[in-house]
Order: structure tokens, then C-alpha cells, then sequence
């Protein structure tokens, strides 16, 4: 273990302290941030719905849509259906290559749309999940100008938080974070272990 002398490592820490709190300082506004999480590594749903929990937390309320996943049973949508405070919908009609039915997933993904466009326009809403959306707008199954049209249009004071592989670049310029996953390693394509409940399900 490296020998650290308590003097200087004090001395640095006052000194990012001073530079922390001058930054906290000047961040004075406060208004509904859009956040991007995308890329290819595994925690970006994950992630949405740790907010998500965080913001029920603090007694909000909130919204979900998930687009593309359907088909199956997850963990998330068996614990937050039973919360307060939480209107959840689960629109997708599975994987795009289980569908294999385009005008099927387009239709799936408007229907969807239609609901989010309620929460966007309901100010009692706080947050809003839109979980595979970027999924969704890779493949055109949705308008981009019109998603982006209506994420602007929200209520001042909501947050939304958009997953998904594959943000168009319109979407992550609009966006106020944007954080972007990447696999180091992942136990399904190193090893061929199956999704695993509480982990991926």
C-alpha cells in the first residue's frame, strides 16, 4: 500500500472541497432534466429504474413505458406495479427479431407513444421512464422530430430518462446527461450464461 503523508492528502482534499462547493454554489437553477442512457454495456434499464426508485423515494410520482420488451416477465415491472405512486406500462411485442413483423412493432410503438404523450402533458407526473425508446427510434418504428417535439413540450419540473442502445445524435444534443455504456465483459457472450433472474429478468 502506497504511503500517503496526512498533511498533504488534507491539503488536497481542502482544496477540491473549496472547488466542489464553489461549483455546488453556482448551480442555482433547478428545472426537469432529460437524461440519455445508451451504448452497448449491460445497466442502462437498470439504471432507469434505480431513479426510479430514488424518485418514489422522495414521494414523487412516475410513469413507465417500455417499448420493444413484452414478452416476457421481469423483476422491475413485478416490484414497481405493486408501488404507489406508479403508472406503468409494458407496450412492446417482444425482441425485433422475435417479431420479424415490422408493421406489427411500428403499431406497437405508436400505441405507446400515445401514452407517453399523456404523461408528457400531465404535470402531477414527476418522472417519466421511457425504457428501449432509443430502440424504437433506431428503427424508425417512431417519427424522431415529433418524440423530440413532445420531450421539449413537457412540463418544466419533469425528469425523463431515456434507455436504449443507439441514441440518435438529435436525442443526445437535446439531452441534459447522457451517459453511455460499455462491455469490458459480459458472462452471456464470454461464457454462454443464460439471463439470470435479478440480474437481467
Amino acid at each position: 500500500m502506497k504511503t500517503v503523508d496526512p498533511q498533504r492528502h488534507a491539503e488536497r482534499m481542502a482544496h477540491k472541497q473549496k472547488i466542489m462547493n464553489e461549483r455546488i454554489a453556482r448551480a442555482d437553477k433547478e428545472q426537469g432534466v432529460l437524461l440519455v442512457l445508451t451504448g452497448p454495456g449491460k445497466g442502462k434499464s437498470s439504471s432507469g429504474f434505480g431513479m426510479l426508485a430514488r424518485a418514489l423515494g422522495h414521494g414523487m410520482k412516475v410513469g413507465v413505458v417500455q417499448f420493444i420488451k413484452g414478452k416476457f416477465q421481469t423483476g422491475e415491472e413485478a416490484f414497481f406495479r405493486q408501488q404507489p405512486g406508479v403508472d406503468y406500462h409494458v407496450m412492446g411485442e417482444g425482441y425485433t427479431w422475435d417479431t420479424q413483423d415490422r408493421d406489427k412493432d411500428v403499431q406497437a410503438a405508436e400505441a405507446a407513444w400515445e401514452v407517453v404523450r399523456g404523461m408528457l402533458q400531465d404535470p402531477a407526473i414527476d418522472l417519466v421512464l421511457l425504457d428501449e425508446l432509443n430502440i424504437a427510434l433506431r428503427h424508425g418504428y417512431l417519427d424522431l422530430d415529433r418524440v423530440l417535439d413532445d420531450l421539449q413540450a413537457r412540463p418544466e419540473m419533469q425528469h425523463v430518462v431515456v434507455t436504449g442502445r443507439h441514441a440518435p445524435e438529435a436525442l443526445i444534443e437535446l439531452a441534459d446527461t447522457v451517459t453511455e455504456m460499455r462491455v469490458v465483459k459480459h458472462a452471456f457472450k464470454e461464457q454462454g450464461i443464460k439471463a439470470q433472474k435479478g440480474i437481467e429478468l
